[in-house]
């Protein structure tokens, strides 16, 4: 065959896959966005109703019957920074709450370090078996003064899910958090978030806080001391994306009384109810999103009243990735957990026993999270080709760009505005000039990446292939030694 005879019979067929998908395409990414701006829109009644009352929770809350908490810390190879972690926890303003430290098989000197700081001792204590482990329990410290509200637990290695696990089981108060030992909690954070389990004890089961990006923010004792934009772009490009999904759509969906994911990295369970649907998911890699969902499905079968809350204000710091590598490994994780659990829960799909979550919730997920790479990547790949073959004039091109990515800006810039108007954390102009022009960058090449990675996170769930959690490997805190 010739090279015009090729031509022509590619043009043949990108004709008429244009014919086809070029309506449906620019449909769905319309509607991704406009979706993404009624969250928004959502999201900030909900912050004008908690701005009214923001400094009246810190007064007032705290009191005699303010539910106690339990911080659930598992810890792998957490040598340089668990010292500091576990100080920062135990001076969080709250009237009752306990550190449980769970040293998860650490190969290095985690366990000393925590033992020489806090004057460990050992204690025969025996950790029931309320949620079901595979992993032995070694031994359980206590500080010698026992005045400190810390439990140090050591287990032999099987993972983040299970060492979560033994440390429901340790935990003795009603309410339990899961914080990762590299995040910094804000030091009102647990006041915030257990809120909603003050003003409805009987119906509230979980809550979530807000994740950000801690990257490039000064950090002095484990406390935020000055809100600042990372350095690098690939962590302000994520500042970004957490700021529209992770704080914004997700205060949306619980508006509606469908929020189906709350972060494992901080998240606020009743213990009862860990208990009652048998932990964290050890073979899970989406384990927060699955208990959420198993929550969901336990208590809507068992026709339960309850609520699932988000609360925007506390927030966890975090470090997020700052080299390409890791940041692929964590995306296709990502998208493979959210596949996994999807299929696992297909059953609630637009089931009427399961409300909102199963007719609003999971139909939203599975079209405009799930498959939103692949309908991307086809938009990538045609629409350039389509060009060059003088298929679609120039304006349909200029009209598909600005609903793919024109309204995506729009909708940052909605969500920038909507959180520095409820929080103000930043101080300088020139943070939110760099958020702004993030906003763009995002769909220069990163988003396109992004699209790949989630594809390869799919495909390798579709093979059966061995999920390998790889390091995350960290820059550290902007500590001041000052």
């Amino acid at each position: 065959m010739s090279w015009d005879g090729f031509v022509d019979g590619l043009r043949e067929v990108v004709v008429w896959l244009m014919h086809v998908t070029s309506l449906p395409i620019l449909v769905y990414f319309a509607l991704i966005n406009l979706s993404y701006l009624a969250l928004i829109v959502l999201a900030f009644v909900d912050f004008r109703a908690q701005h009214r009352r923001r400094e009246a929770v810190v007064e007032t809350f705290g009191g005699a019957l303010t539910p106690g908490v339990s911080l659930v810390v598992p810890a792998y190879n957490e040598e340089a920074v668990i010292v500091t972690a576990v100080q920062a926890l135990l001076s969080l303003r709250y009237p009752r709450h306990e550190v449980v430290v769970v040293d998860d098989g650490s190969t290095d000197a985690t366990f000393a370090r925590l033992q020489a700081a806090f004057d460990l001792v050992p204690i025969p204590r025996e950790i029931p078996q309320d949620v079901p482990t595979r992993a032995r329990v070694i031994d359980v410290h206590l500080p010698r003064d026992g005045r400190t509200r810390l439990v140090v637990v050591r287990k032999e290695n099987s993972g983040r899910s299970e060492a979560i696990n033994v440390g429901v089981n340790a935990a003795t108060e009603p309410l339990v958090t899961m914080v990762d030992a590299d995040s910094i909690l804000e030091p009102d954070a647990l006041l915030r978030v257990t809120q909603p389990f003050s003003d409805d004890p009987n119906r509230m089961v979980a809550a979530g806080g807000a994740i950000r990006p801690v990257n490039g923010s000064r950090v002095v004792s484990g406390r935020i001391v000055k809100v600042q934009m990372p350095t690098s772009w690939l962590a302000r490009v994520q500042v970004v994306e957490y700021l529209r999904a992770f704080l914004l759509g997700r205060t949306g969906w619980a508006r509606i009384g469908a929020l189906i994911l709350i972060s494992g990295a901080f998240g606020i369970f009743r213990r009862d109810v860990i208990v009652e649907v048998g932990g964290l998911d050890p073979e899970s890699i989406g384990e927060d999103f699955e208990l959420v969902l198993r929550i969901h499905r336990k208590l809507r079968d068992e026709g339960r009243d309850y609520r699932v809350a988000f609360v925007p204000e506390p927030v966890l710091w975090t470090e997020v990735p700052s080299t390409v590598s890791v940041l692929r490994s964590q995306r296709r994780r990502w998208h493979r957990g959210l596949w996994e659990t999807l299929w696992a829960y297909r059953g609630m799909l637009l089931r009427p026993r399961y409300g909102r979550v199963g007719f609003v919730a999971l139909p939203y997920f599975w079209i405009f999270e799930l498959f939103a790479p692949v309908l991307e990547l086809f938009g990538i790949i045609i629409v350039p080709l389509a060009l060059a073959l003088h298929v679609v004039n120039l304006p349909y091109a200029i009209l598909f760009l600005v609903l793919a990515y024109g309204l995506a800006v729009l909708v940052t810039l909605s969500a920038m505005a909507a959180e520095e108007w409820a929080f103000h954390r930043h101080e300088r102009w020139r943070d939110l000039g760099l958020t702004l022009l993030a906003s763009v960058l995002e769909n220069l090449g990163f988003r396109q990446l992004t699209v790949w990675w989630r594809l390869e996170g799919w495909w390798a769930s579709l093979r059966r292939k061995k999920q390998v959690w790889g390091v995350m490997t960290r820059t550290g805190f902007d500590e001041d030694p000052q």
